[in-house]
């Protein structure tokens, strides 16, 4: 009996890194499309803060929501995340202000302010959406990341297209291992665990 549990729970486990390993390679896939049309928003998904200055990486996403922007490919910029520890700005607040500082109208920009964690952020920016009416989304963040949000938002109803930011400094190995944690990621999000 012992045996035939080894070998159960041996065949899951295969069977499991399969199927990480044919995600991982649909976020590798979605990380090297730009998708970029018009839609109703441009969705930016926060990243780090410095004491109210955004992060070499939340800058680079907000740039090229700024860029697409510009082409008038959304008439608004919702710029999401919380405050990550900071007792007084927000990933979100930080990129509104950045974003109005390059001169977006304020009346063109939604902020996100409570999101934890990308669950968070997707579900409080689909939320905010559906309130507005608005259907589609140009989705920006690092090409890893863009299959598991878009997932998540169209999970909500929404149309979604990707358009990851522009990598200054590519890294195999990183690039790789990113594939697979949001693989991962991905697959606990299917299975109901909150990540």
């Amino acid at each position: 009996m012992k045996r035939l549990v080894w070998i159960g729970a041996a065949l899951l486990a295969v069977a499991l890194a399969v199927y990480i390993r044919h995600v991982s390679a649909r976020v590798e896939w979605q990380s090297m499309r730009d998708e970029a049309q018009p839609a109703d928003v441009i969705v930016v998904l926060g990243a780090a803060e410095y004491n109210g200055r955004p992060s070499p990486v939340l800058r680079s996403r907000l740039d090229h929501a700024l860029e697409l922007y510009q082409r008038h490919l959304a008439p608004r910029i919702l710029t999401t995340g919380g405050a990550g520890g900071d007792p007084v700005y927000t990933e979100g607040g930080v990129g509104r202000s950045y974003l109005m500082s390059r001169g977006v109208p304020s009346e063109a920009l939604i902020v996100e302010t409570e999101g934890q964690s990308t669950l968070e952020s997707t579900a409080l920016a689909g939320e905010i959406m559906r309130r507005m009416g608005l259907q589609s989304a140009i989705v920006v963040s690092d090409g890893y990341h863009i299959y598991r949000v878009k997932k998540m938002l169209q999970f909500r109803g929404l149309k979604v297209y990707g358009s990851p930011r522009k990598e200054r400094n590519p890294d195999f190995l990183r690039d790789r291992w990113n594939y697979v944690k949001q693989a991962v990621g991905y697959v606990l999000w299917r299975a109901g665990f909150g990540v």
